[in-house]
């Protein structure tokens, strides 16, 4: 059994073969898969799949921080409304990125800080998305305190230091498709990381694996980073699957 811990299976990117996708998934042994939000845009077909799959996909709240703008408050009304809705199982996805526009960094940082005190509140882990990003995040996590607080670093790509100190918050880290990437240096990072700290992800409809490149990712590929990991750590795809997935029930237990 696998757990695909971060995937956009309500995106549009699926509107003409979600059912299919899914049940590849499932086929695959991909039987659970977790939905971070992305902002008040995506809030709808978000729950709509989480309700057509119940005990399959799972719903977070958050905002993303490349969704955040002047009108952030706004957005972060919305978002605050859906955590009285049954079945969060996390504040996310939620972070800092710096990428693609540096123009509301201090905004990101509110919004962030306001989402790490929402997940304190409800004692729920939070999912965190840090493109380029780590000094300013580790700078407000340790400004905040991390005291009751448990999450994970998706799609982490840090250096060796980053993944050091992600670890000594007792978080725990999202690997995906990337480290199948030739050009990678995921790999030497991921002998590195704990198997009790280590998670699955897709991040679909991003970063497909080898050999699907290029391509529109999907949950079913799981099982390539699964093997790939395994590879990196001398064990089957599905000892992976079963580590991993016994992660992501103590970091998430309250889905189901």
């Amino acid at each position: 059994m696998y757990t695909d811990s971060h995937t956009h299976l309500y995106l549009d990117a699926f509107s003409e073969d979600r059912d299919d996708m899914i049940n590849r998934a499932l086929e695959a042994g991909v039987t659970r898969m977790f939905l971070p939000n992305i902002d008040s845009t995506t809030v709808n077909a978000l729950f709509a799949l989480s309700e057509r799959y119940p005990g399959s996909c799972f719903p977070m709240a958050g905002l993303h921080p490349t969704s955040v703008k002047g009108d952030f408050r706004n957005e972060l009304r919305i978002i605050k409304e859906l955590l009285d809705r049954p079945g969060i199982i996390a504040i996310g996805e939620i972070g800092i990125d710096l990428y693609w526009d540096r123009t509301f960094i201090h905004e990101q940082k509110e919004a962030f800080l306001i989402q790490i005190n929402w997940a304190r509140e409800l004692n729920l882990p939070v999912v965190i998305h840090s493109r380029d990003s780590f000094p300013v995040i580790f700078r407000a996590m340790d400004e905040a305190g991390t005291d009751k607080l448990k999450g994970v670093f998706h799609s982490f790509t840090g250096s060796r230091e980053d993944l050091e100190k992600a670890l000594s918050y007792g978080f725990m880290i999202g690997i995906n498709g990337i480290v199948t990437f030739k050009n990678s240096n995921l790999r030497q990072l991921v002998k590195a990381i704990p198997l009790d700290s280590l998670l699955l992800e897709t991040d679909a409809p991003y970063l497909a694996p080898v050999p699907y490149r290029g391509k529109r990712n999907e949950s079913s590929y799981l099982v390539e980073i699964a093997a790939e990991i395994g590879e990196i750590h001398n064990l089957t795809k599905e000892k992976v699957g079963e580590l991993t997935t016994r992660n992501a029930e103590k970091l998430f237990m309250r889905y189901g």
